[in-house]
């Protein structure tokens, strides 16, 4: 089990983090070399304004690419099943890892902005695949912590760009080829491994109908021979789905007995990335240098913050089973509200107030804190959770689809809210954070070390559907036409 999720995680959710950032330090020679390709074709220097088109694209190209992966997590994971799809995945990255890794010596830009499309798509599918692949091999007493791996190598990747995107080391002149070149080892070192690593269990059982496979399986990842009640429970959540079949998004989207389910995620995940992360990261240079941090020592605070993100990340891992999902997402928005609200007037005041520019450090800090334990990682758990087998590749769908388009319109608008609102950007954010805790304060439950079939039981009292059962079984709910449950629900 620690051997599926460190190869998943890091052969596919650290690449995700690593490109989030991997182009940040080297910026300067990157462009100096799209004006130097351009001037060699044509005999005239590029002008600023098509450049910064050119730089636009290839920072937005990535998340509109992990939009387009997204909107094939749903048949891939069908049909290939999630390790299958991990697989197939390293194909998009070890491709783009060449590409970007011989651009200059090809004398082409264009590839590099290809490249990051195809980046995107990868990461598209890995941001939501590992997550939904742990969760469904995780005991569930562990579900939650293993769910919080992937956002951890996440974390990891960022910071390890970070490091390597330092002056003295790639981010460089002769160094950045090699830096955006190097995404493509964690793939080659995953697609070695992952083939001998169990599938995930459920899916051979209860889309495959495999059962000596699942067991094999499941021994492999508990360590014994005697899981036949996990295999039990997989069968009961077998049986309760078998009119339903697979839903589609159309159907997910229309069926009333996942109507909360599905509203939890999308603002889950509209909230994790409206909630102005990508701005706090924008604005931490200069908040530093404001307070009187030497501009050659930003980079080096930059990692700090990386750091403090990994360490808080982590600490996640270890709280998540004990404290609860629900907690974490409470605690993880509140520190960003607070922080958002905090720093719009520590930033409109800094050139007043001389301590001010601290108090703006101690914002940003307190904010990805708040990110770090709560609004990054739980969402992504909470799918896996809050969804059967039937519905769950549709619903990552779902939610990848809403994370990517959020990250890319936040990347798209904020340089103009920035503009227009300046400082005052981060009232919008503390807003968007407060609308997050005001939801999963009223309907998201707590599912810590609950079944699927448990969670779905008090999601369908939430969704007014009528929970068939008998004593012997757990029966899936189906929503009764015509018909709904407010104050009795039909139980054994």
């Amino acid at each position: 089990l620690a051997l599926v999720a460190l190869i998943s995680a890091f052969g596919s959710s650290f690449q995700y983090g690593y490109n989030v950032s991997v182009i940040n330090s080297p910026a300067p020679y990157m462009q100096d070399f799209y004006n130097r390709t351009y001037l060699d074709r044509h005999g005239v220097p590029m002008i600023s304004s098509f450049q910064t088109v050119l730089w636009s694209l290839t920072v937005s190209m990535y998340p509109l690419g992990g939009f387009f992966g997204s909107l094939i997590v749903w048949p891939l994971v069908n049909n290939c099943g999630r390790k299958g799809t991990l697989l197939i995945n390293n194909f998009f990255s070890i491709t783009a890892a060449v590409l970007m890794g011989t651009s200059e010596i090809a004398r082409t830009f264009e590839v590099i902005i290809l490249s990051r499309v195809i980046m995107g798509i990868y990461a598209g599918l890995a941001s939501n695949v590992v997550p939904m692949f742990l969760g469904e091999v995780s005991p569930r007493n562990l579900r939650g912590a293993i769910g919080v791996v992937p956002q951890l190598f996440i974390t990891v990747g960022i910071l390890v760009a970070q490091i390597l995107g330092l002056n003295s080391i790639l981010g460089n002149e002769e160094g950045w080829p090699v830096l955006l070149g190097l995404t493509g080892i964690p793939s080659v070192i995953q697609l070695l491994v992952l083939p001998f690593l169990p599938e995930s269990p459920r899916y051979l059982l209860i889309q495959k109908g495999n059962e000596e496979q699942a067991r094999q399986a499941l021994q492999k990842l508990r360590g014994w021979d005697d899981v036949d009640d996990e295999l039990e429970e997989m069968r009961q959540e077998d049986r309760s789905e078998k009119e339903e079949g697979h839903f589609s998004v159309l159907s997910l989207c229309t069926f009333r007995g996942l109507r909360w389910q599905l509203i939890s995620i999308i603002v889950m995940m509209m909230g994790q990335q409206l909630s102005g992360v990508n701005a706090v990261f924008y604005y931490a240079d200069r908040i530093f240098q404001s307070a009187g941090v030497d501009s050659n020592s930003v980079q080096y605070v930059t990692v700090s913050i990386g750091a403090i993100n990994v360490v808080m990340t982590l600490l996640a891992v270890f709280i998540v089973e004990s404290l609860g999902r629900r907690i974490l997402l409470l605690a993880g928005f509140g520190l960003c509200c607070v922080s958002c609200a905090v720093l719009t007037v520590a930033l409109n005041l800094q050139t007043t107030v001389s301590w001010m520019s601290y108090l703006s450090i101690v914002c940003v800090i307190v904010y990805i804190i708040g990110h770090a334990i709560g609004a990054s990682p739980i969402p992504f758990v909470m799918i896996t959770e809050m969804f059967l087998q039937s519905s769950r590749p549709a619903a990552f769908m779902v939610g990848g689809s809403v994370h990517w388009l959020c990250n890319f319109t936040v990347g798209l608008v904020f340089l103009y809210m920035e503009a227009g609102l300046g400082p005052y950007s981060f009232l919008i954010f503390c807003a968007i954070c407060l609308a997050s805790i005001v939801y999963i304060f009223f309907i998201v439950p707590e599912t810590k070390n609950k079944t699927f079939m448990e969670i779905n039981r008090i999601m369908a009292k939430r969704n007014k559907v009528e929970i068939q059962e008998d004593k012997e079984e757990f029966k899936d709910f189906h929503a009764v036409p015509g018909r709904q449950t407010e104050k009795k629900i039909s139980s054994s």
